[in-house]
Formats: C-alpha cells, sequence, structure tokens
C-alpha cells in the first residue's frame, strides 16, 4: 500500500509539472491556487403550482437560509482538479475526536490522539476520477499547526481507500485519519484533488 501511494503521488507531481507547461491537456481556467470555504446550496423543495397563474408570475423564493457562508461538517464543496472534465463534490460527513484506534496495532504516538473525518467524494465531472484522496488532505489546529494523514483504522468505520476510481457519476465514503497532539484544538480540514496538487483546496470548519 505504501509503495503503490508513493507512486501514485510521483506520478500526480509529474502530472502537475506537465500542466504548468501550458498543455491543452490540463483546466487552464484557473489563474492560480485558491483556497474555497464555500459550501454547494442545499437543494429546495419545488415551489407549488399554486404559485403560479397568467396574471401573476411565482414569487421568488428565498435564498436558503440553512445554508452557511462558510462550509462545516455536513457541507459539499465542488472541487476541480487538473485536468479537464476533472470534478468532484467533496463532503465531510462526520467528524471523530479523539477517534478509537479499531485494533491493538494502530496507536497514536506518546501525547498524541487520533482524529478521523469521514470524506463522501461524489465524481461530478465528464473525466474519471483516480486517486489516493488522503494524500490531498490536512488538518489545521487554531495554532496553525497542520497535520497529514496517517496510516490507521478506527472503530468508527471503514477507511477511504487509498486506491480510488470513480467513473462520472460515482462515489466513495470512508475516513480518513490524523495524528494530532492531545493539546491542540482542530479547526479546519482542508482537501484538494490530485493528492493535494490542485489548484482548488476545499476548506471546512471544525471549531
Amino acid at each position: 500500500m505504501y509503495h503503490r501511494t508513493r507512486i501514485r503521488l510521483v506520478a500526480t507531481v509529474a502530472a502537475a509539472g506537465i500542466c504548468a507547461l501550458g498543455l491543452t491537456a490540463c483546466d487552464s481556467g484557473d489563474s492560480g491556487d485558491t483556497v474555497t470555504d464555500k459550501p454547494k446550496a442545499k437543494a429546495s423543495a419545488p415551489a407549488s403550482a399554486e404559485a403560479t397563474t397568467d396574471d401573476k408570475p411565482a414569487a421568488k423564493e428565498p435564498a436558503d437560509p440553512a445554508t452557511p457562508d462558510v462550509a462545516k461538517v455536513g457541507d459539499t464543496i465542488a472541487l476541480k482538479g487538473l485536468e479537464d472534465g476533472s470534478k468532484l463534490d467533496v463532503t465531510v460527513v462526520k467528524v471523530a475526536d479523539p477517534a478509537k484506534s479499531s485494533d491493538e496495532f494502530s496507536t497514536p504516538g506518546s501525547g498524541k490522539r487520533f482524529v478521523g473525518v469521514q470524506f463522501k467524494l461524489v465524481n461530478t465531472g465528464t473525466a474519471a476520477y483516480s486517486d489516493s484522496p488522503g494524500n490531498g488532505a490536512k488538518v489545521t489546529d487554531t495554532d496553525g499547526q497542520q497535520f497529514q494523514p496517517t496510516f490507521a483504522d478506527i472503530i468508527a468505520g471503514p477507511s477511504m481507500s487509498s486506491d480510488v476510481r470513480l467513473k462520472p457519476g460515482a462515489k466513495a465514503l470512508g475516513w480518513v485519519v490524523f495524528e494530532v497532539p492531545k493539546g491542540s484544538k482542530t479547526d479546519t480540514v482542508q482537501f484538494a484533488m490530485n493528492s493535494g496538487m490542485a489548484n482548488q483546496t476545499g476548506e471546512w470548519k471544525l471549531s
């Protein structure tokens, strides 16, 4: 698993380098790196047929007040990858903090704890998605310290696969585990496509 992940990451870095040279295979719509914390609006119920008459158009529905300005747990962010047609809807479904290991072999280091984040990925693009999603995730605490994922399974549920391949419309669900100091308060979690090399990064508030 470690070997496969390293190969995938190297391949992704190479792809990012090719995009920097401006080849047409890559999405040229982004002028630079961006971090977005704007969630997608939640679907609202369709307007009633009684709301429209021949003389009076249907009133405009107000924006959904339940849609927050900043993405939090349960919200979805639409992200783009480096290649044309590469898009995901990414949802932070749940957070387990602290998270308990599912076996005696995976335990956090001294003075540390596991934090689990459950991600749901839906391929909304026209191209197939193939990546190791955990490589593109990181947690930040309120002091600004950032933490990368670690290899561990937790009792909260199955881990996200290290080799996810999704055709358009397909989805994947799984936990990504981080090792964080016991005294740290988690603040945000970020996710980017292409093992973290994509120009666009999604950010969710945890605290």
